[in-house]
């Protein structure tokens, strides 16, 4: 364990090319929303550069955007900290969620065609996978890759902007649950597949509607 808290090996490399005060940005929002960094963990500057291997003004400007976004907590005399999220932001993000995969899914139910479901299939397997391993990080990574994948197939770019918008935070909010939801998040997946390939949008629609209200009502119910 690094004194910031971060398990070896969970630094990301810098991905080049690009300008280096962007990738320290989406590094440290990896480690953010993979919770690497937890909610309310104090980030200090020196031993984030070190870890990333740069100098602490891109580490900076990095954490003044985070803060601009909402992901990190600036403290007059005390300094910068991962975001504690409140049980309403939760509450509201993850009903926003709701409404935007539901319609997503709808819409894909309308027109995915056989590589579509097969694509859905292969990443549930993946994650099925993932879940008989306890691989809690490989689950939240393609619980998300399975959502893009139905955003993707509804065919509607606006949706998919605006669904882009909460995919980081939404991830932030899963993961503490992931394990939780396990395999039954797999099962509704199982699920909505076979109504997206029936091309049942009535059906699609009640099921991704249910999918996302479970959970929504464990990151609700984890601390309790």
């Amino acid at each position: 364990m690094l004194s910031t808290g971060l398990p070896q090996g969970a630094v990301p490399k810098l991905e080049r090319p690009g300008p280096l005060r962007d990738r320290v940005y989406e590094a440290l929002l990896e480690l953010i929303t993979t919770r690497a960094l937890q909610p309310g963990q104090h980030l200090v500057e020196s031993e984030l550069a070190g870890h990333l291997g740069v100098s602490r003004q891109p580490v900076r400007e990095a954490l003044q955007r985070l803060n601009t976004e909402g992901w990190v907590d600036l403290r007059p005399a005390q300094g910068a900290f991962v975001h504690e999220p409140t049980e309403e932001e939760a509450d509201q993000l993850l009903t926003v969620r709701t409404l935007l995969e539901a319609e997503a899914a709808r819409l894909a139910a309308a027109n995915a065609g056989s590589a579509g479901i097969a694509a859905l299939e292969e990443l549930c397997a993946q994650g099925e996978g993932a879940v008989a391993n306890d691989d809690v990080d490989g689950a939240v990574a393609m619980n998300a890759r399975f959502h893009a994948k139905v955003m993707e197939l509804a065919g509607n770019a606006v949706l998919a902007e605006l669904a882009g918008q909460v995919d980081r935070r939404v991830r932030w909010y899963y993961t503490p649950v992931a394990r939780q939801r396990g395999r039954q998040s797999w099962v509704e997946h199982r699920e909505l597949i076979a109504a997206i390939a029936d091309r049942d949008e009535q059906l699609a629609t009640q099921l991704m509607r249910e999918h996302t209200e479970h959970t929504r009502r464990s990151y609700h119910a984890r601390a309790k």
